[in-house]
């Protein structure tokens, strides 16, 4: 524990990367609005839920319960399809049972992603669009957000490949993380990007938060400007927020300048009614 938050990491499954860490505040009594918060790095073994550490603990130290998740990954055992998209479903799920011996407030949730998590992030949202035969769907009764915060992130997973396509011909570097992800290409497996993109599961149905900055050489903003037209053309609600000189791993600095951007929409997200 430290001087704002409470610590407490929880298995949310048997496999060693199937936990999240739980920060509830220590000031105030609960229950308190939670954010789950999702790390990037391309769905790939190597990066973990530590990179997104200060971030928690900022929101958690303003008042913000937060659910930082770890899930299966490409290159670990279950990671890829469809385990890293069961895992984080799974974690969201698990909050129904953590939610009773911990003061957190189920009908006050956001989720948070940066990267492939805001992927993950918008894609936990669309979920309740998938078939019922769908491989992904494990719940008929969802956890519910209020809102989602996409910061950088992968929201068609289509397009994500075709950028890094075009990477691995101009410069011969063969890595397409996308590509792993799904186990190979849309003209291969078209029914598993089609349920595992949130671009092909709009309209999501509740407010959605983009933000981006054009400096971003990882996930380029172009992703978030073309998915934020789609959604609001199938009706969802969503605002943009893109910054000249911010690039990828700004998003999630609680020390940038944009960090108040993003606290100020996550209060307006829980506020909504």
């Amino acid at each position: 524990m430290n001087n704002k938050c409470l610590l407490k990491r929880i298995s949310y499954g048997t496999n060693n990367n199937q936990f999240g860490d739980l920060r509830i505040p220590v000031a105030g009594e609960g229950p308190f609005p939670l954010a789950v918060i999702i790390h990037g790095g391309f769905w790939k073994k190597q990066f973990g839920l530590e990179q997104m550490n200060d971030f928690a603990e900022k929101y958690a130290s303003h008042g913000i319960a937060t659910w930082n998740i770890e899930y299966r990954r490409v290159g670990q055992d279950g990671g890829g399809w469809p385990g890293t998209f069961l895992d984080s479903a799974r974690s969201i799920e698990s909050l129904k049972i953590i939610a009773e011996d911990h003061p957190v407030d189920l009908k006050r949730v956001i989720i948070i992603g940066h990267s492939a998590g805001g992927h993950l992030a918008l894609w936990l949202a669309a979920r309740n669009k998938l078939l019922s035969n769908s491989i992904l769907r494990q719940q008929d009764r969802m956890l519910e957000p209020k809102g989602v915060i996409s910061l950088a992130g992968v929201s068609d997973l289509i397009l994500m490949y075709e950028i890094h396509q075009w990477k691995e011909k101009l410069f011969g570097v063969i890595e397409n993380p996308t590509r792993d992800l799904i186990g190979g290409k849309p003209n291969e497996y078209a029914q598993r990007y089609a349920e595992g993109s949130p671009k092909e599961l709009l309209p999501i149905g509740i407010p959605l938060v983009l933000f981006h900055g054009a400096l971003d050489v990882n996930v380029p903003i172009g992703l978030s400007v073309n998915f934020k037209k789609i959604a609001e053309s199938a009706g969802d609600n969503v605002v943009l927020k893109t910054f000249p000189n911010i690039e990828h791993f700004e998003l999630i600095d609680p020390m940038s300048e944009v960090w108040s951007i993003i606290w100020d929409h996550t209060v307006s997200l829980l506020n909504n009614t």
